[in-house]
């Protein structure tokens, strides 16, 4: 999800900058770690840590975590009638944000229960523009704060001493908070993603331990075609490059429960 191709002239064409790779290769060790520890310890049975937990009819909880924004913007090519530019956009380089949120969730049955995760995301997209014709470039960090309502099923495999795998598919209402007028491009208010997530339950004596890791695909094209709130019109021509755009985001998160 974090490398996206544009096809023009080679003038986009790039990986994943090699900070993110550094954030991706920990985040795999710390799940391949984790994964091996948790082999290790199901080799044999174990006290069991809050045997009935798993019963309860609703049950709630907190996380907070840690993600990444992108967003996948497709070019067209606009020539500015005005100007004669031809202006290219992609996100260039990632940053981690803040995500932290709370878990109620409806037990349905043995293996599945009703989550709904009200979420808060603090992060930003940094956006390269640059003219195909000058060679001149500009930027914009967009600053991206959400609420998102994810509503999502989780499926669970059966529990083995104190672990109990899962994985999760939903979707996610999405409100962005920032108004980003003025600025080369701009975000609409609402968006909605489609959420695959995977974890694992980690029982201890007191409380769930759950470490998670989830993948969110926007649905909707997210820029803004509107600009009436542009006194210089003449940026139009950052919006007219754009045929279409849609957000992802990568979340890890650590719940309680």
């Amino acid at each position: 999800m974090l490398v996206f191709i544009i096809k023009n002239d080679d003038l986009y064409n790039k990986t994943a900058p090699a900070h993110v790779i550094m954030y991706m290769k920990r985040t795999i060790a710390i799940l391949l770690l984790l994964s091996a520890c948790l082999c290790t310890f199901a080799q044999k049975e174990t006290i069991m840590n809050k045997p009935f937990i798993d019963n309860r009819r609703l049950h709630w909880g907190f996380f907070f975590g840690m993600n990444f924004m992108d967003m996948e913007m497709k070019n067209n090519g606009h020539i500015d009638p005005a100007t004669g530019e031809q202006w290219f956009a992609d996100v260039s380089k990632y940053e981690p944000g803040f995500s932290v949120g709370v878990l109620g969730a409806l037990r349905l049955n043995k293996y599945m229960e009703l989550r709904l995760t009200p979420t808060m995301h603090f992060g930003q997209k940094f956006i390269k523009m640059r003219d195909n014709v000058s060679a001149r470039d500009t930027s914009q960090n967009m600053r991206t704060n959400y609420i998102s309502v994810p509503l999502s099923v989780k499926f669970a495999a059966p529990r083995y001493n104190n672990f109990r795998p899962y994985f999760t598919l939903g979707l996610a209402p999405t409100f962005c908070l920032n108004n980003h007028d003025q600025e080369a491009f701009k975000a609409k208010t609402f968006d909605c993603y489609l959420e695959v997530g995977m974890g694992c339950d980690i029982y201890l004596p007191y409380f769930k331990l759950i470490p998670e890791l989830k993948f969110c695909f926007g649905l909707a094209d997210i820029i803004s075609k509107n600009r009436d709130d542009l006194l210089d019109k003449s940026m139009m021509k950052f919006t007219n490059s754009i045929e279409s755009s849609s957000a992802n985001m990568i979340v890890l998160s650590l719940y309680f429960e």
